[in-house]
């Protein structure tokens, strides 16, 4: 049997009196690409310090490979390549500068010559070839990227973490991210945080949802996509106050999770039975104060499941 790539059982951390993960279990198959979905502050990035042995576990066990990550951090971090949340560079180092000192970290790396060969085939292929001898300093936020994403593959690893690794980045910054995870998914597991949905759906083979420090669904995008004849995606517009009030204390809905954007809303109304929707339609349409743009049985996006397992007012 495979060993999985990362495996986390009744994980915790508390930071004093926040708790930022509370008993998280995970499982992360090798040669997959897990997109680890979640709001700001829901405990990604605690996860994957957690994992790098940058921060201890207030209880639980997590392994790398097989590799217990505290009693064998250094062997576990060895097999891992990682880029940071908001990656911190030597202002006056370069493009090649960074690659090789990330590489010369590494148990049994390549030396002189060959070091700077290995470093040179990466930063080409993360399209800074041209860049390869320009300090950090000069360089854009998704330039930026580009060079922690080849200091993270620098050691070959089995596993690469990348934490918000589209963050900040314009649309094509974000596509040429993407077309690179889609890259490395043919050498190492790839174990990528984000809140971008469709950057999930796109590259993913695998999902894992974490709210408030703990996971509320992980698989197969397919499974998770699974259509439910129960949920309902509703969009609208105008104060919803009232009418979401009055919708959670039916009996027949189960639950309510909702999103603003701007004006608009879009909800997913889960229904205990699929023969209530009679009802849900004039509960709707109950007052004066909101317009329906939009009713109709969940699609499977992403995005609907996202809202029915996660909500939006988790996080920062």
């Amino acid at each position: 049997m495979t060993v999985p790539a990362i495996e986390i059982r009744q994980l915790k951390k508390r930071y004093r009196k926040v708790e930022a993960l509370r008993g998280l279990d995970l499982t992360v198959e090798a040669g997959s690409v897990c997109g680890f979905l979640g709001p700001n502050g829901a405990g990604k990035t605690t996860t994957m310090k957690i994992l790098m042995g940058l921060i201890r576990p207030t209880s639980g066990w997590a392994a790398v490979n097989g590799i217990d990550v505290r009693d064998r951090g250094l062997l576990a971090r060895s097999r891992i390549g990682y880029l940071p949340q908001d990656p911190a560079f030597p202002s006056h180092q370069t493009v090649r500068g960074v690659v090789v000192t990330a590489g010369r970290l590494y148990p049994g790396h390549p030396h002189g010559s060959a070091l700077r060969r290995r470093a040179d085939e990466l930063i080409d292929r993360v399209g800074m070839a041209n860049k390869a001898k320009r300090r950090m300093a000069g360089l854009s936020g998704g330039e930026r990227q580009r060079v922690g994403v080849a200091q993270a593959l620098i050691g070959d690893p089995e596993l690469v973490i990348l934490d918000e690794p589209s963050a900040g980045l314009d649309p094509t910054g974000r596509r040429d991210m993407l077309d690179l995870i889609d890259e490395i998914r043919t050498e190492a597991t790839v174990f990528y945080s984000t809140h971008i949905l469709n950057d999930v759906e796109r590259v993913s083979d695998t999902v894992a949802m974490i709210s408030r420090g703990t996971i509320v669904a992980q698989g197969d995008i397919d499974e998770i996509l699974t259509v439910s004849d129960t949920d309902y995606a509703v969009r609208l517009r105008g104060d919803t106050k009232a009418l979401l009030a009055r919708l959670v204390d039916e009996p027949w809905v189960e639950s309510i999770s909702t999103r603003r954007h701007g004006e608009i809303e879009d909800w997913v109304v889960r229904l205990s039975d699929d023969s209530l929707v009679e009802r849900l339609a004039p509960a709707l349409v109950d007052g004066d104060q909101h317009d329906i743009i939009e009713l109709h049985l969940s699609d499977g996006r992403l995005e609907d499941a996202y809202l029915a397992l996660v909500g939006a007012d988790d996080g920062d």
